[in-house]
């Protein structure tokens, strides 16, 4: 299993910019595909991005195609999401995920927190 854990999250106002990280353990973090889920209060986690392990294809959700981008530096085992251009509607829990496809990713990391104000 892969263990991962999220940082840079806070309070942001509309309109600015955050950048999201998510250092992973383990000697197979290269192998495997890394995602972004975010959950909102009182909705259920929905996909945010995806990255696939050579950083060739970036996945994104049409909400924030254009405003976020994924990436991956294996050498330091980490993925990042930069924000740009925040909404409230931006603001949730931030999880990051790996897995050996997009499709089934398989480790979760225990959440940032982001929070968008207006």
């Amino acid at each position: 299993q892969v263990q991962l854990v999220e940082s840079g999250g806070g309070l942001v106002q509309a309109g600015g910019s955050l950048r999201l990280s998510c250092a992973a353990s383990g000697r197979t973090f290269s192998s495997y595909a890394m995602g972004w889920f975010r959950q909102a209060p009182g909705k259920e986690r929905e996909f945010v991005a995806a990255i696939n392990w050579s950083g060739g294809n970036t996945y994104y959700a049409d909400s924030v195609k254009g405003r976020f981008t994924i990436s991956r530096d294996n050498a330091k085992n980490t993925v990042y999401l930069q924000m740009n251009s925040l909404k409230p509607e931006d603001t949730a829990v931030y999880y990051c995920a790996a897995g050996p496809l997009i499709s089934d990713f398989r480790s979760w990391g225990q959440g940032t927190q982001v929070t968008v104000s207006s």
